[in-house]
């Protein structure tokens, strides 16, 4: 095989000798990404921080460096016959290699958008409705216990009452948290 690349034009030789080893490391990145591998796990020096926001997506990393490289080669390989002037093909190389860190950033963004907070705050209780497990004391004398889905599970929480007593499967709103103990009133 690079006997073959020996005998090519020095800048498609170039090309070749990017492509190579880039489209390797880019199976491999690819693999471990599925896999679970930690297949980014080189930093840079600049933390991609630009426009002051805290941000995943890096700039200057060694994915960043792949995609790029993958763009360029494959690109100069690919048109090499079709493009007659090398400084046109090399500056529409760099541009693809550039789309190509630009396209993985979309591709970044949209799959970021798709992860969602589903943890508990007891705080994301409030205005809800729940109902009585367990009747609540009047005057906030006891507690008592409530019912209440919130991002769509169940939650069996204490619950106290300023109003008078709540029965069982009684529907009360939650109008404040007072240390994990629900304030609530009747509907």
């Amino acid at each position: 095989m690079f006997e073959t690349l020996a005998n090519l034009d020095p800048l498609l030789k170039t090309f070749w000798y990017v492509a190579i080893p880039v489209s390797l490391i880019f199976l491999i990145q690819t693999v471990m990404t599925f896999i679970g591998g930690a297949a980014d796990s080189i930093d840079a020096d600049f933390d991609g921080d630009i426009d002051g926001h805290d941000t995943p997506f890096q700039l200057f990393s060694l994915r960043n460096l792949i995609n790029f490289l993958l763009g360029f080669s494959w690109t100069g390989i690919s048109f090499f016959t079709t493009v007659s002037s090398k400084l046109f093909l090399i500056i529409f190389a760099i541009l693809v290699g550039f789309l190509f860190v630009y396209l993985f950033f979309i591709i970044i963004k949209q799959v970021q958008k798709l992860a969602e907070d589903n943890s508990f705050k007891i705080e994301n209780t409030i205005g809800k409705t729940a109902e009585v497990y367990l009747p609540i004391p009047a005057n906030k004398s006891g507690k008592g216990k409530v019912m209440i889905s919130v991002n769509g599970a169940f939650h069996e929480l204490d619950a106290m009452t300023a109003n008078d007593r709540i029965p069982s499967n009684a529907i009360v709103r939650v109008l404040a948290v007072d240390t994990n103990i629900l304030i609530v009133e009747t509907i």
